[in-house]
């Protein structure tokens, strides 16, 4: 088992940035690829970000891609989801989201997911 803790969401301007944080424990961090996604209420969930487990290989989804990054710390056992240049329709509940294998950009591709944490990005 895998759990994931999701930190650092807030209410932002559009222009500004945050940094979430996904925290890890229970096995091996550095084993698992992570992956955000993000949901609004009433749509599916979307994918936004992933990364390999030794961090080398990262995918984007266009919506985001030039104004998010995606890191990790495998001594920390800790992700980041760096955000900048926020525009409204950024505004979503992000979720981290673990698996073993690189590549997965559906939700149910991946087997661990932490709680979410609220961004919202005011105009």
């Amino acid at each position: 088992q895998v759990q994931l803790v999701e930190s650092g969401g807030g209410l932002v301007q559009a222009g500004g940035s945050l940094r979430l944080s996904c925290a890890a424990s229970g096995r091996t961090f550095s084993n698992y690829a992570i992956g955000w996604f993000r949901q609004v209420p009433g749509k599916e969930r979307e994918f936004v970000a992933a990364i390999s487990g030794g961090g080398g290989r990262t995918y984007y989804a266009d919506s985001v891609k030039g104004r998010f990054t995606i890191s990790r710390d495998n001594a920390k056992s800790t992700g980041y989801l760096q955000m900048n240049s926020l525009k409204p329709e950024d505004t979503a509940v992000y979720y981290c989201a673990a698996r073993m294998l690189w590549g997965g950009t559906e939700p149910k591709q991946y087997d661990y997911w932490g709680q979410g944490t609220q961004v919202t990005v005011s105009s």
